[in-house]
């Protein structure tokens, strides 16, 4: 089994905190409050929300989240639920971690005001950063599922915490809600300072991708699966230093890839793309980082050496300060 190299950061660069929400706190928040449930108990639960097959799609992966999100009846298990993601990376030994979250998603199931559930997220991360010393940013997503109209909404009440916020995603049903309808919500992203990183290419083909980087500004692209059909895309990628955020259990479980060794993280790192290794919704996968580093990556063909780069490529992308870089490092060799 091929281990995490110890002397580099462990980094998750793409980890949704709405998909990464404990059983444990799902089956007591539904007591709390008579929600409906399917099963309860943690091991029969457990197949009605972690994918135990194959989806058909990104959208039937995405159900799964009704019984994640469906527990946030209010601003304090929001809260709970962000402050216990922090936790959670703690405990996986996660030295620096990007969370993201979609407020609309988060606060649709309850009604709730997307701009309460923007600070309650924050709170709750900030209140767990104070305890562990966790090195954590977040990233506010627009769902495009909801469509432009409210993605504005949506924009609005991330913009409420911008301070708070480290970088914008675009998110969701990429094959029916395509970037253009998306293009000055980017702008005025990046207007504010924040950096932009789209889910393209996963759904939908490399112009998704292409488009992500020439019209929305993104330095880093989520999944990015079928950028390998177009060689002047991956030539793209790698001269611009573009990150890839790969989630390779969650590329199979979505049908996005046929199985592990279809996966193009390995084309991607022999291009010099600057490819990562990412859980993705490790709550509905019933992962976590170190599998997707031992026993993934293992899976897709990766040798030692591109596993250790892809560990190496997630310092370099992440939306951290050369100085914050710097000090991870510095950490992470006294440790």
């Amino acid at each position: 089994m091929v281990m995490i190299s110890s002397d580099v950061p462990l980094i998750d660069l793409h980890r949704h905190l709405d998909g990464s929400i404990r059983l444990e706190t799902i089956l007591e928040v539904s007591r709390q409050y008579n929600l409906p449930l399917p099963a309860w108990d943690i091991e029969t639960l457990r197949p009605f929300i972690q994918v135990t097959d194959p989806q058909p799609g990104v959208m039937a992966f995405i159900e799964k989240f009704k019984w994640m999100v469906g527990i946030l009846v209010d601003y304090d298990v929001c809260r709970r639920v962000a402050y216990e993601n922090v936790l959670d990376a703690q405990a996986e030994c996660i030295d620096y971690i990007e969370l993201r979250f979609s407020p609309w998603f988060m606060a649709e199931p309850h009604h709730l005001d997307p701009e309460g559930v923007v600070e309650a997220v924050v709170d709750g991360v900030e209140s767990a950063k104070r305890e562990t010393s966790m090195e954590v940013q977040l990233i506010g997503i627009l769902s495009r599922t909801y469509g432009p109209e409210n993605a504005r909404l949506e924009l609005n009440a991330l913009l409420s915490q911008r301070d708070h916020i480290v970088a914008l995603d675009l998110a969701g049903d990429e094959a029916n809600f395509p970037g253009d309808l998306f293009l000055e919500h980017l702008k005025i992203a990046r207007d504010n300072g924040w950096q932009i990183t789209v889910h393209a290419g996963e759904s939908a083909g490399a112009q998704s991708v292409w488009q992500a980087l020439l019209e929305l500004g993104a330095s880093r692209i989520g999944h990015a699966v079928h950028a390998v059909e177009d060689p002047a895309l991956m030539d793209y990628l790698a001269k611009q230093r573009i990150g890839i955020e790969c989630n390779l259990t969650s590329n199979v479980q979505t049908s996005t890839v046929k199985n592990y060794p279809s996966h193009p993280i390995k084309q991607f790192l022999e291009h010099g793309i600057l490819a990562t290794i990412n859980t993705d919704d490790p709550g509905i996968s019933g992962i976590d980082l170190a599998y997707e580093y031992e026993v993934a990556a293992s899976a897709v063909g990766l040798s030692e050496l591109q596993i250790r780069q892809a560990q190496i490529n997630a310092l370099e992308v992440s939306f951290l300060t050369s100085e914050a870089k710097e000090a991870l490092i510095l950490r992470k060799n006294r440790l």
